[in-house]
């Protein structure tokens, strides 16, 4: 037993300093970025957001939305060849060039994500998904995914230490997945004592990816759009975000109405509700990581995305970053014992 002593830090536990700026406007900040991968030959230009790979958010519909944005989504792994099959059937390029698949690490899931990508040429994203990226069986699975798909973008996860950032792109991954504990609807750190705050993994592990010339995802903890600034100026090259997304029409949550008012269920992919949906119930060795949450029904994602995307220009000015790949570089955090005036919150019209 250890105790590393010195404090690890969450989004709640900083805001970013402001700075000196040129910039006239929030509309003179560029939010594309253009990419270039250790191993795909692949050049990936957009905004670098990530809609989850949940059945409720990572959704055909929400691929289809989002790449009107440039934005990608992890489409969950739960849909099956033939849905995917018509899926790919009726979209454009610009729709799968922005979608990612996600896959588990069976030997069923193998063999289906072949399948998947002789659908088309435009598919170029992989995302080996798991709660443990620690494993021995999850390092291997990624080696043989790599040899069978020598030239695609490949993204596996989750870890939250630069260690294993470092031995899971040596062993192929283009882009590793970075959270454990920090999604609105998890409770691993409940469950298993287990976890890392957000911010200091982002920034030990996008450390380790880019002495390596890889890139990583922060993956969880984003519940207002001051969070993906942290997130991008601490050294993420892409933001995952569920809750954030959660209780559109592009989802697949149940609705249901209470009081004339309606509400879409979300829930944790190691939720009791997850497990029931799809395996029929919480096996006995295992518990509930997860927990199932009603949100007030959004309607469409458009204005959702818009105001996530104009607080990121804000934060870009205040700092003096025209472009996204800046903040980073121009980001000073201070530590912080408050975040904002909470005293009118109950009153909010």
């Amino acid at each position: 037993m250890r105790i590393e002593r010195d404090i690890k830090l969450g989004f709640k536990d900083v805001l970013i300093r402001p700075k000196r700026s040129i910039l006239k406007s929030r509309s003179q900040v560029d939010l594309t970025r253009k990419f270039f991968f250790k191993y795909s030959s692949t050049v990936w230009s957009g905004v670098p957001i990530i809609a989850a790979n949940m059945d409720t958010i990572g959704t055909f519909q929400m691929a289809q939305s989002l790449s009107n944005y440039n934005i990608l989504t992890a489409v969950h792994k739960y849909y099956s060849f033939e849905e995917w099959r018509d899926f790919v059937s009726v979209s454009s390029d610009k729709t799968l060039n922005h979608v990612i698949v996600s896959i588990g690490t069976s030997n069923l899931d193998f063999v289906k994500v072949k399948k998947i990508f002789s659908l088309s040429l435009e598919l170029k994203y992989i995302c080996i998904d798991v709660a443990n990226g620690y494993s021995e069986h999850f390092l291997s699975f990624l080696k043989l995914v790599r040899e069978c798909f020598l030239d695609k973008i490949i993204c596996a996860g989750n870890v939250v230490t630069g260690e294993m950032v470092e031995e899971l792109i040596l062993s192929g991954a283009d882009v590793v997945k970075v959270g454990i504990g920090p999604g609105s609807v998890c409770t691993t750190r409940i469950k298993t004592g287990v976890g890392y705050p957000q911010l200091s993994a982002i920034i030990e592990c996008a450390d380790a990816a880019h002495g390596l010339g890889g890139q990583i995802i922060s993956d969880g903890g984003c519940a207002v759009s001051g969070d993906l600034a942290k997130a991008f100026g601490g050294g993420a090259d892409f933001v995952m975000l569920g809750g954030m997304l959660a209780g559109h029409s592009e989802c697949d949550g149940q609705i249901i109405e209470k009081k004339s008012k309606k509400y879409m269920l979300f829930y944790g992919m190691s939720s009791k509700s997850a497990m029931q949906r799809y395996i029929g119930g919480v096996p006995v060795y295992r518990a509930s990581e997860g927990k199932t949450v009603k949100i007030p029904f959004r309607g469409g994602i458009d204005a959702t995305i818009q105001d996530i995307l104009g607080g990121l220009r804000s934060a870009c000015t205040y700092v003096g970053a025209s472009r996204l790949k800046e903040l980073t570089k121009r980001t000073t955090f201070i530590r912080v014992s408050e975040q904002e005036n909470c005293i009118f919150n109950s009153f909010l019209f």
